[in-house]
């Protein structure tokens, strides 16, 4: 079967309620003012999704919404970004996710239901998925139990079709951090976390010491994003390579900028980029996102992007 897919992204789906300009940090018994509030499709995968199909990339989702409005603005709003929605699940039996956004500056506060992504596992998946992609990205993987449960028989399916495969792990809610990284990443073609979450994984404060625990386990290449300072790419045979950030001396909001890296780096991929212009693509499509509200506003058409790249940053995008 024709591999009709670029990249399928597979997890979490969720809205997002986004508030900015609030008026300091939420207290017990206190009210705060926001003063602007965005309701957008949410979550991390969902905002790869859409942005690396902005890029160019033919992408589609598999994912579980719940048969409510939510789920509704979910798959339109999917659809819209230009991303199959054909493995889709609506459950009949658990609500859509929401995340509440509090936006500070460069930082962020989020409240999250998990709702259907939660009890998602590989059972519910469509087996074309595993036929029919090029590429598999999972994102968030501790908001989502069904599916890390279920992370064996994944990989087994992935690889079974030839399929390569990128994670990014996110923040732990609980902080327990149980990433079993001897047995995750050796079927992990590209690893993806920031520098806080590496090392919350890894059990160090130390950036370097989390990189050499990680390294002896890597398939073939992490690469870790450390905000303003711009990433770091780490490929299994040692060499590390540091790039510089893209900086926005007019950042907008900070929501989905670690996505955005990630649609950049996996457009880079699957189009056989070399990984140092992979590591480039996507510091700069980080850097744009940071120029509009929300994960995917900065990402209305591909010629919006290159604009921007030109314009703010005074680089070329080679989509």
């Amino acid at each position: 079967m024709d591999k009709s897919c670029e990249v399928t992204a597979l997890g979490e789906l969720n809205v997002d309620i986004i508030l900015n300009d609030i008026d300091g940090f939420p207290e017990m018994g206190k009210e705060k003012f926001a003063g602007k509030m965005t309701v957008a499709l949410g979550s991390s995968t969902a905002i790869f999704a859409a942005n690396v199909a902005c890029l160019g990339a033919r992408t589609a989702f598999a994912g579980m919404v719940g048969r409510d409005s939510f789920g509704s603005l979910v798959s339109e709003s999917l659809r819209a970004k230009g991303v199959d929605t054909r493995f889709l699940i609506e459950s009949p039996d658990y609500a859509t996710g929401a995340t509440l956004v509090m936006s500070y500056d460069e930082d962020r506060a989020n409240l999250t239901y998990q709702g259907a992504m939660d009890h998602m596992g590989f059972d519910d998946l469509n087996p074309d998925i595993f036929r029919e992609s090029r590429h598999i990205h999972i994102s968030s993987v501790f908001m989502q139990s069904a599916l890390k449960r279920d992370f064996s028989r994944i990989f087994e399916a992935a690889e079974s079709g030839g399929v390569t495969l990128s994670m990014d792990t996110q923040w732990d809610p609980k902080e327990e951090w149980d990433f079993d990284c001897a047995a995750i990443l050796p079927h992990v073609d590209v690893f993806m976390p920031n520098e806080t979450e590496l090392k919350a994984i890894t059990r160090t404060d130390d950036l370097s010491g989390a990189i050499s625990r990680i390294r002896p386990y890597l398939r073939q290449v992490a690469v870790i994003k450390c905000g303003s300072r711009g990433s770091i790419l780490v490929k299994k045979d040692g060499e590390v390579s540091e790039m510089p950030s893209f900086l926005n001396s007019h950042v907008v909001d900070s929501i989905g900028a670690g996505d955005s890296f990630n649609a950049g780096f996996i457009y880079g991929y699957v189009k056989g980029m070399s990984l140092t212009e992979c590591q480039r693509l996507g510091n700069l499509t980080g850097a744009v996102n940071t120029t509009a509200a929300g994960g995917t506003g900065a990402f209305t058409s591909r010629e919006a992007v290159i604009r921007t790249a030109r314009e703010v940053f005074g680089a070329d995008c080679p989509l």
